[in-house]
């Protein structure tokens, strides 16, 4: 490691969250009421975009926090605003946080989304924009998609789609181009000037019909196309597709990622590309680690990938004793310092680490 901080949380965490200022907003998902939902301020050495020498003080330091009285499934930051969205069981409905102004620390509840037919329905997986205002895409399966005005509550688009297939990742492109990702692996294309019907963007890859998929997308290059950046795929058993949408009758490349065989679910699958860092993804969701993989020498083998980097902190730092070792529930990339993760774990450890660059890759 080049530099490693570690946070310890009250309770697991599944969720991390850049906000404005450079913050980091964290929740939990207990089953039980006050499920905390805290906003960060990171160790100074994250606050710079150079990396400093030694810093005095390594620690997060909680800034405000709130209770949510339902798990915290998904956490997102509305841009430009000082709004989170959140969801989670037992419906599909949103809840919106107001993240008090420098006299206060707390984070209240101002308003909840419904949804049409929200009873009974699996809890939304949420993405959120302020292109034109902020909103908020939200769904659970392919016929419950639509876009909410964050802060009017007011519907501006619904996703017209014959089928119901449970969603398991949702994606801003633009302000007009969403992609929707189904848990069968299939890839769905919509656009919000064409409320007429979603096209289906990707097929699923070939894989056994019990396989959990999720993506992961990385935001355009300036003045390109946001279909031209590359779409990663992860499966419960550990394949990687990566798909272009402009050509998708072939696939970028296959690989197979070096994880153990899936647990009980798949309900903590992670894949995302490092937004400052050409070609490079990481993966988490199997047990306690993060693989970092370079993807600019795949191909179309599908065959296993060496990681250029694993952390393993979450194993080794968490409390010794017959528990049962934490499952790392999520992690994200730093927006500007190429190299640097945040990981949380289902013990309720919270790391940022940056890792030395191989020899030869500089």
């Amino acid at each position: 490691y080049r530099d490693l901080h570690t946070f310890e949380l009250q309770a697991p965490t599944r969720l991390i969250e850049w906000a404005r200022g450079n913050r980091v907003c964290v929740a939990g998902y207990g089953q039980c009421d006050g499920n905390e939902i805290l906003q960060l301020i990171p160790p100074p050495t994250l606050l710079t975009k150079e990396t400093q020498g030694l810093c005095p003080e390594r620690d997060f330091k909680v800034e405000c926090g709130g209770f949510s009285e339902r798990p915290v499934y998904s956490l997102k930051y509305v841009p430009d605003t000082s709004l989170l969205v959140t969801s989670g069981p037992p419906d599909s409905s949103l809840q919106v946080w107001q993240v008090s102004a420098e006299d206060s620390d707390v984070i209240k509840s101002v308003s909840t989304i419904a949804t049409e037919n929200g009873a009974g329905q699996s809890w939304a997986k949420i993405a959120t924009i302020s292109a034109r205002a902020p909103w908020v895409l939200h769904g659970s399966r392919l016929d419950r998609v639509q876009i909410t005005e964050v802060e009017s509550r007011k519907n501006v688009y619904t996703a017209a789609s014959r089928g119901s297939e449970e969603l398991s990742s949702l994606a801003f492109l633009d302000c007009n181009l969403l992609l929707l990702c189904c848990a069968t692996g299939r890839l769905c294309l919509a656009d919000t000037r064409q409320p007429q019907g979603l096209g289906e963007a990707a097929p699923a890859p070939s894989a056994p019909c019990s396989e959990h998929w999720c993506m992961g997308t990385r935001h355009a290059a300036q003045g390109s196309q946001p279909s031209s950046q590359p779409v990663a795929r992860l499966s419960s058993r550990g394949l990687l597709a990566l798909t272009d949408l402009r050509k998708t009758s072939e696939f970028l490349a296959l690989a197979k990622a070096r994880v153990p065989s899936p647990g009980s679910g798949a309900e903590f699958l992670c894949v995302s590309w490092a937004p400052a860092l050409e070609g490079y993804l990481a993966i988490s969701g199997f047990d306690g680690t993060v693989h970092v993989y370079d993807t600019q020498s795949w191909d179309n083998s599908g065959r296993e990938a060496e990681p250029i980097f694993v952390h393993k902190g979450h194993v080794f730092g968490g409390a010794g004793g017959s528990r049962d070792p934490p499952l790392v529930t999520v992690h994200t990339w730093h927006l500007q310092k190429p190299r640097t993760l945040l990981s949380a774990a289902s013990d309720g450890s919270l790391h940022v680490w940056d890792w030395v660059q191989p020899c030869g890759k500089c």
